[in-house]
This record gives structure tokens, C-alpha cells and sequence, in this order.
């Protein structure tokens, strides 16, 4: 049996997501965009607003639940990707960044959907 890469195994967790955001009612547009060293794991539109989600897991929380590294360079990095991705698709609508946390105990999934998570600066 292969084993599962981080990259196998944080698509899994981005499917969990998406599926999450679709059950709510938002329109799935991109999952894994980049722009050249740049990824958005998901985004998406609801609202007529374009939600750009970073998905975080973790199994364990003994550092922190998982959004708790989603620190301000990772902020950064996404601010100046849904930039990119804006001019590219030309798009004209508000952007909120969301956080997609999730967390795994006891083979029971949480999921806590984090909502302007942050704003651009």
C-alpha cells in the first residue's frame, strides 16, 4: 500500500472543505489556484462577495487549533494571491478571507468555519 503524501493528504482535507462550503450554499470556483509561488485552497462566491478560504487541519492540537497558524506572512501571501486572481478574472466584488479550520479526534471531524477571519491591510 503507497503512502499518502502531505500534498495527497491536504487535498483531502480541502475536499472536506469544499464540500462543507457547498452543503452552506456557496459556489465553488477554484480549489488549489496559484499564482507562482502563491495558493488559494478554495475560492469561492456567496453573497455576492468572492471568499477566499485557507484550510487548515490538524489531528492533533497540542501547538494550537489550526488556525492558529495561519499567522500574518500566510495573510500576506493571500491578500497579494486574491489580488492576482481579481486582476486576472476581473473581477468587481468585495473580498472576505475565511479560515476553514478542522480538526480530527476520536475519528470525529470538527469543522469551525471562521468568517473574516482577517482583512486586508
Amino acid at each position: 500500500m503507497e503512502r499518502k503524501t502531505s500534498i495527497d493528504i491536504g487535498k483531502e482535507w480541502e475536499s472536506i472543505a469544499s464540500d462543507y462550503l457547498k452543503n452552506k450554499g456557496y459556489k465553488i470556483l477554484e480549489q488549489n489556484w496559484r499564482f507562482k509561488h502563491l495558493e488559494i485552497d478554495i475560492i469561492a462566491e456567496k453573497d455576492n462577495f468572492l471568499i477566499i478560504s485557507e484550510v487548515k487541519y490538524r489531528t492533533y492540537t497540542t501547538f494550537g487549533e489550526p488556525e492558529t497558524f495561519v499567522n500574518q506572512q500566510k495573510q500576506k501571501f493571500l491578500m497579494e494571491a486574491a489580488h492576482q486572481y481579481v486582476l486576472q478574472k476581473e473581477i468587481d466584488k468585495e473580498i472576505r478571507f475565511d479560515i476553514i479550520a478542522i480538526t480530527k479526534k476520536n475519528n470525529h471531524l470538527h469543522i469551525h468555519h471562521i468568517e473574516d477571519a482577517f482583512y486586508a491591510r
